[in-house]
């Protein structure tokens, strides 16, 4: 299938700051594709390259076969973006935010389609549209961004921690919302701290580590990669039968349960061993995506430095990238130069 999101040895610098060192990224048109990493590991940095926020300092970058910073405002019409940290214009109502960001960025899709959208919008999040910028929580002015991006359709959404500041009423709307554009064929690169999200949402993750990818694969893919747990209720006298089952590890006998690790493409070979000691109460579970995470980031050495590019635009910028794309966060990339400069709502729930 064509890449529509495409980096290869891509690379940022900010001063003496390494931010991405030779970073690798591959997302298939019609995909869900998790982005993990740490507060450092580059995230944020890739997708201000992938929007023309920033300009790489080295590598490849392609956004629907092309280049991000030479065609910002092009690209911007075929995608919404939506980072963590929303800001707002202070004297619009969310209505209005919505509207706004509606209008700068058009779309194939009529005026009265785009407005039931965004009404039902609004009553799915429980946002009161009404209500002026200033006066927004954290987690309203996310829900904004998030409406203004799912109210016309778009065939990339970048999102950069966009539950952040949602209660879990409001991620399993996110979640709805996400299932239904993945359904009409749209690509989502989905960058989140919440594993569980990722894991219930995405067909494909990455894992990056210090600027670079260290794993990417479909979750089945890597689960390989990390051994599965295996618990039953323990029988007295067994102690050595169970030891001696092949490919086992950490046995543990404890409170009346045995536990023990496999390798997690050696578990049919460890079932009839297991049958023919009759156990009960037999529980297989594979690793969680928590746990391939923690496998890449529970040993680091060191801190990761701060990821130059998680600093939030200001409205007037997203407002720009927004008519374009989603949010940017400059305006020197076409007609909607004069708004961006910051990262506003606007330009994070562009699209």
């Amino acid at each position: 299938m064509t890449d529509v999101i495409r980096t290869r040895g891509l690379r940022k610098r900010f001063g003496r700051t390494t931010a991405l060192d030779g970073l690798d990224l591959s997302v298939t048109a019609g995909e869900v594709h998790g982005f993990l990493g740490p507060n450092g590991a580059g995230k944020s940095t890739t997708l201000r390259i992938l929007l023309g926020l920033a300009r790489a300092s080295g590598g490849e970058a392609t956004l629907f076969g092309r280049d991000p910073w030479a065609e910002a405002a092009r690209l911007h019409e075929r995608l919404a973006y939506v980072p963590g940290d929303v800001s707002l214009w202070p004297n619009l109502t969310g209505g209005e935010a919505i509207d706004l960001l509606s209008r700068l960025r058009g779309g194939k899709v009529g005026r009265e389609e785009v407005r039931k959208q965004r009404d039902r919008l609004i009553e799915a999040f429980q946002l009161d549209p009404r209500v002026k910028g200033r006066a927004y929580s954290k987690g309203n002015r996310q829900k904004v961004a998030l409406v203004a991006a799912f109210a016309t359709p778009c065939e990339l959404y970048l999102f950069d921690e966009p539950t952040s500041g949602l209660d879990p009423l409001m991620e399993q709307v996110f979640n709805r919302e996400i299932a239904r554009v993945a359904h009409e064929g749209a690509t989502v690169l989905l960058s989140s701290h919440i594993l569980s999200e990722v894991e219930t949402l995405c067909d494909r993750v990455s894992i990056i580590r210090a600027g670079r990818t260290v794993e990417s694969g479909t979750l089945a893919e890597l689960r390989h990669l990390t051994r599965t747990q295996v618990t039953f209720v323990h029988v007295p006298g067994r102690e050595r039968a169970i030891e001696a089952i092949e490919a086992t590890h950490d046995v543990l006998i404890e409170h009346g349960q045995v536990s023990f690790t496999v390798d997690s493409d050696r578990v049919a070979g460890v079932l009839p061993a297991l049958a023919a000691l009759g156990v009960h109460g037999l529980t297989i579970a594979p690793p969680s995506l928590e746990e391939l995470f923690l496998r890449h980031y529970g040993d680091a050495p060191e801190a990761a430095p701060p990821d130059p590019g998680t600093t939030t635009p200001t409205p007037a910028a997203q407002a720009a990238s927004a008519a374009q794309a989603a949010p940017a966060a400059q305006p020197p990339h076409g007609r909607h130069a004069a708004v961006a400069e910051q990262t506003s709502p606007s330009e994070e729930a562009s699209r």
